[in-house]
């Protein structure tokens, strides 16, 4: 498993323009539509998912990492796809540590693809454990170099 894997160029957000939750996680998954990953018309049932999702508990990392994985299964959702989102100005994900949140992966997938979908938040996980790619994905000057950076992390594997 890697980025590339769920992540694709198009799909990197380098300054989230939401303050809120709710405004980011509307604004993460606006990607899936406009390269016609997602129909329009599942909108509202996967921004309901990923709302319920973050009902259950906070998709915070928390620990000091400023990262926030929200996810979830659709069933409109072929295969699994994801979306790279930084906020500069950070936001209140209700993070265990109590600090804002800087970096957002969106995770996407259906049922058939559980396993997968599980192997994609362990590599996030271990990916953003480490203090130097998280320091050069907020200093990154433009969603290239994020691609960049996130394509050099595959690499590591």
């Amino acid at each position: 498993m890697q980025f590339r894997d769920f992540i694709t160029p198009e799909r990197v957000i380098s300054n989230l323009s939401a303050s809120t939750k709710a405004e980011a996680i509307s604004e993460l998954i606006d990607p899936l539509f406009t390269t016609g990953v997602l129909a329009d018309n599942l909108r509202e049932s996967v921004l309901a998912a990923l709302f319920h999702r973050e009902e259950l508990g906070t998709t915070a990392v928390g620990n000091g990492l400023g990262l926030a994985i929200p996810h979830a299964k659709h069933p409109g959702i072929r295969g699994l796809v994801g979306v790279f989102g930084r906020s500069v100005e950070g936001i209140d994900w209700q993070a265990a540590d109590d600090k804002p949140v800087h970096l957002f992966i969106l995770l996407l997938s259906n049922g058939e693809y559980a396993d997968r979908h599980l192997e994609a938040l362990a590599y996030i996980s271990r990916k953003f454990r480490n203090k130097d790619f998280r320091n050069l994905l907020l200093k990154a000057a433009n969603a290239t170099q994020i691609e960049d950076f996130l394509e050099d992390a595959d690499n590591e594997e």
